[in-house]
């Protein structure tokens, strides 16, 4: 018996060590992913435009990176915080910890290469190396043009910079935190389709992340099936809002709608008589994390190609209940 317990001690033993020796590599070793040296993107007015339309109109980048109004309908980003950073991802969000959107102006990133930039768009890497949690959807971006990552470089390049102070660092539950070591990869990125090329919504939808927002999650992790939505927000009164699914179900998705219905449902929000009301949180009013004033300024034919993309996709039953008021 005494024999047989010295065994069962020393596989223990092992265990944790192997198991030691597993969070010590994974937690001071990944992601082990390198800038690329020689990078030196040209700063030419038809990459800075490209890259505009890219990170307001598509990835919308600054949909994160500034400050939003949450007072009013669909939280446009506040005047002059465009890059600045700021928001929050927190537990209410179903996220596992906090998370802050960092200042991506010349203010914050003077001293990074365009090489660790390229890096941070896609692979989530930091400056420092340590890995930014996914909210910021650069699984997403790692399959983007190269030409189009290059552009939105450029366009960052070429903000006005915006001092700030530094944002809290980021409080990540575990297992998460060593989980999430494990996820940058190097960039593989794709040639950008030809507009008439029927990949090129897919294309789109991807480089917008709609499956991110569009699909159920749980503390980070995809739970429901993609583009069904279901994804979950708390608002501080209590209200919850969930994203709406996008899959072509005639009466649970947007099967029923034809393409123009779909760009008007985006362009109404680009008209310039629109002003987005203001939101009484007392009164339990509709809010939306969805920044439809960002993706109504896409091209009609961008959102034209991402409509044709998501009839592709199959159907998936599943109304989804979009907005629960406070105390309900």
């Amino acid at each position: 018996m005494k024999k047989v317990l010295k065994i069962i001690a020393i596989v223990v033993l092992l265990l944790v060590v192997c198991i030691a020796g597993a969070v010590t590599y994974v937690s001071t070793a990944l992601p082990d992913i390198e800038a690329p040296a020689d990078l030196k993107v040209e700063i030419t007015p038809e990459r800075v435009e490209r890259g505009r339309y890219l990170a307001n109109s598509v990835c919308v980048c600054m949909d994160c990176h500034s400050e939003r109004d949450w007072n009013t309908f669909t939280a446009p980003p506040k005047a002059g915080t465009a890059g600045a950073g700021g928001d929050k991802f927190d537990r209410t969000m179903e996220f596992p910890g906090e998370f802050y959107a960092k200042n991506i102006t010349p203010f914050a990133l003077k001293d990074w290469s365009d090489g660790e930039i390229y890096r941070a768009i896609t692979s989530g890497v930091s400056r420092d190396g340590h890995p930014f949690f996914p909210v910021m959807p650069y699984p997403n971006f790692n399959k983007l043009a190269t030409e189009d990552v290059h552009s939105l470089i450029a366009y960052l390049r070429s903000l006005d910079p915006i001092e700030t102070e530094p944002y809290p660092e980021s409080v990540i539950d575990f297992p998460v935190n060593l989980i999430m070591r494990t996820v940058p990869e190097p960039a593989h990125p794709v040639e950008r389709p030809k507009v008439t090329d029927p990949s090129y919504g897919a294309y789109l939808a991807n480089a917008a992340s709609c499956i991110e927002c569009h699909t159920k999650m749980e503390k980070g992790e995809r739970v429901g099936s993609p583009f069904a939505g279901g994804f979950e927000f708390t608002y501080p009164n209590g209200a919850k809002i969930r994203s709406a699914n996008i899959t072509p179900h005639p009466t649970d998705g947007i099967g029923a709608w034809d393409k123009s219905t779909f760009i008007s449902k985006f362009k109404a929000y680009a008209d310039s008589s629109y002003v987005p009301p203001p939101i009484d949180w007392e009164a339990g009013d509709f809010q939306t994390v969805m920044p439809w004033m960002m993706y109504a300024t896409m091209t009609e034919e961008d959102l034209g190609a991402i409509y044709d993309f998501l009839r592709s996709l199959p159907p998936v039953d599943g109304k989804v209940v979009k907005f629960t008021p406070p105390g309900s």
